[in-house]
């Protein structure tokens, strides 16, 4: 799989256009990536997903946090449907073959490998997928937690302009992350450095990072200890995830 980006510690930041980009197929017929970055070893993506109508991710387990939103569509598993504009979160040990009725797509992060029954398809959808022998270690705990992101509570983050939506705090998960809806007023600057890995997804609007243009469906990375400058005089809603508390502005992600 051809990704755009590999992890590394300069402290820079980068933009990716995803509508510029082609789908990959994976092995299987109707499963396509457009990845920021792909890590089989380690089960690392970032990136678009998109299933075709009346195509399934086939029996597996996740071995950590995975977090998708769909952008188009949805999923469902025995645990029943993900729609339009939800997150959806799978804890390590989340087990489910989930399968899409309508054409679908997500944004994807994974955090970790994804196994597969032995003696099964591994279907190309998650980076780190693997063979392993297992059974579901907590079968009374949903195969993930779905979340109507445009419903939840807007909090200040004490940057003028800016509110969040707190979608996943990774507390109890082993990472210290925040999984968050940023909306940007129009008019709105601010400056802040990371303290660790920083991305995201643009869902809407404009806006301006370390001067270079951004719109909707392009993601941005931003390294550990990069500065990181931005500007958005019409507005713009952003999905971040940070693995770490910013410096030199307001608590933007809920630390």
């Amino acid at each position: 799989m051809n990704a755009l980006y590999n992890l590394a510690a300069s402290a820079r930041t980068h933009v990716f256009d995803m509508a510029t980009l082609p789908w990959q197929a994976t092995a299987n017929p109707g499963l396509f990536l457009k990845p920021v970055r792909h890590d089989d070893a380690l089960g690392l993506y970032l990136g678009l997903v998109r299933f075709d109508a009346g195509v399934r991710s086939g029996l597996h387990q996740h071995q950590a946090v995975a977090t998708s939103f769909v952008v188009d569509g949805g999923l469902t598993d025995y645990h029943g449907s993900i729609g339009l504009h939800q997150a959806g979160i799978n804890r390590q040990g989340s087990t489910h073959d989930a399968i899409a009725y309508a054409n679908t797509v997500l944004v994807s992060k994974l955090e970790g490998p994804v196994t597969y029954p032995p003696n099964s398809d591994i279907s190309g959808v998650h980076a780190g997928s693997r063979f392993e022998a297992f059974h579901n270690p907590n079968p009374l705990v949903p195969p993930e937690v779905n979340v109507v992101v445009d419903a939840l509570p807007l909090e200040p983050t004490g940057v003028a302009g800016v509110q969040r939506q707190m979608v996943f705090d990774y507390a109890g998960t082993g990472s210290n992350h925040r999984m968050v809806q940023l909306t940007v007023l129009p008019e709105t600057g601010f400056e802040f450095v990371t303290g660790a890995l920083t991305e995201f997804w643009v869902r809407g609007g404009n806006l301006t990072v370390n001067g270079q243009p951004v719109h909707a469906n392009c993601f941005v990375v931003c390294e550990a200890g990069a500065a990181v400058r931005v500007n958005s005089p019409f507005g713009a809603l952003l999905m971040a995830w940070a693995q770490g508390q910013e410096s030199g502005a307001g608590n933007l992600f809920g630390y």
